[in-house]
Parts: C-alpha cells; sequence; structure tokens
C-alpha cells in the first residue's frame, strides 16, 4: 500500500501490485517508505540537494541527467532523471522519478525504460552535430567538478527529445510530465509533519 489513491494509468497494464508496463517499455511503479527520507539535503536547499542528489548518482555508477522541484498532488517534491549502465549488456537505463519527502517517510512515483539492442544512437548524433568539444561538459550541478560514473553530456538534454521520440529518455520524461498532475495522495500523507532535512547521523 502506498499513499498515491490514484493516477491516470492510461495505456498501463498491472504486472504485480504497484508495477505497470506499457507497450513502449516503459516500467512505471509507486512506492512508499516508513524512513526519514535519504534525500542528502531539505528541499529549501535546492543548490546543495542537487548537488548531493548528483554526487551519489555518480557514486552509484551513473549519472543524474537533471533535479527539479515542484509539487505533487500538492505536497513539495523533487524531480530526478538518471541514467545507469544495464551490466549485463551494453546501453543504459532511464529512471524518472518525483520522491515526496515527508518528516518520518515518502512516497515515490518512478518511471524507467531501457535502451533496446541498438544502443548510442542518440549520443552519435548529437556528438557528430555539436563537435565534440561542446559535447562533454562538467556536472552542472556541481560547480565545474568532474564527478565518477557517466558523464555528463549534451545529448541528455530535453532540446533533443523531439529529434529521438522513441528514445527511453524522451520516453520517461514524457511519462512523467503526464503521469503527475494526475496523482492524487491519501489526505493522511499529505498532512503528514514536512521533511525538514536528512536524519542525524548515529
Amino acid at each position: 500500500m502506498t499513499p498515491v489513491n490514484s493516477l491516470d494509468l492510461t495505456g498501463f497494464t498491472e504486472r504485480e501490485p504497484g508495477v505497470w508496463t506499457d507497450d513502449t517499455g516503459l516500467v512505471l511503479s509507486v512506492h512508499y517508505f516508513s524512513l526519514v527520507p535519504d534525500l542528502p539535503a531539505p528541499l529549501d536547499e535546492p543548490e546543495r540537494l542537487r548537488a548531493g542528489l548528483a554526487h551519489g548518482a555518480a557514486r552509484a555508477g551513473g549519472g543524474l541527467v537533471e533535479a527539479g522541484f515542484g509539487t505533487v498532488d500538492g505536497v513539495p517534491a523533487v524531480r530526478q532523471l538518471i541514467k545507469v549502465p544495464l551490466g549485463s549488456r551494453p546501453g543504459q537505463a532511464f529512471l524518472g522519478s518525483w520522491t515526496v519527502p515527508k518528516a518520518g517517510c515518502s512516497t515515490v512515483l518512478k518511471v524507467q525504460a531501457a535502451e533496446g539492442a541498438t544502443t548510442g544512437i542518440r549520443e552519435a548524433v548529437v556528438m557528430a552535430q555539436v563537435g565534440p568539444d561542446a559535447y562533454f561538459r562538467p556536472h552542472p550541478y556541481t560547480g565545474g567538478e568532474q564527478l565518477g560514473g557517466l558523464p555528463s553530456h549534451v545529448a541528455d538534454d530535453e532540446e533533443w527529445d523531439a529529434r529521438f521520440p522513441r528514445h527511453p529518455l524522451t520516453l520517461v520524461r514524457a511519462a512523467l510530465r503526464r503521469l503527475t498532475p494526475t496523482v492524487a495522495l491519501d489526505p493522511r500523507f499529505r498532512e503528514l509533519p514536512p521533511f525538514a532535512g536528512p536524519a542525524a547521523p548515529a
């Protein structure tokens, strides 16, 4: 059970409780965590929160594509787009999520999709267009600091989505944008004390 009472599941088929898929390869899931959220900073410190999320994604071998802030059903939340290597085969998976944190728990709406047998076309086309010198960049959330994990580059920018409508990153962005306004949260969750920051070290 999660605090998400409803959302528009048009086009999705339930595979197990809380998990749905569609015919483009998207996997949608909703989660509830009865722990202090593991966000590295409160939502009212966006620069520190973005930097911490970027470092966390890099330590896990992936890369934070972007992080933003907004609301889910009127409750403050943080949105992340992350890329991770598939590991078992070449290519990447892309995960988009809203984390809705409260003082002692959180709910997460997540959409993910992976590259298929053909990988790297978006990256190759964009690099050929902008040139290698303009392609790679320091991570935008770390003040120019270079991170490990997957590199930051311009091919992940939203401006390229229209040119690659079936790419998993494009699909994840579009699905998250469509689904977010349809989420209805349980009033009991909405009224819980707000998230004030990470738990103090033990």
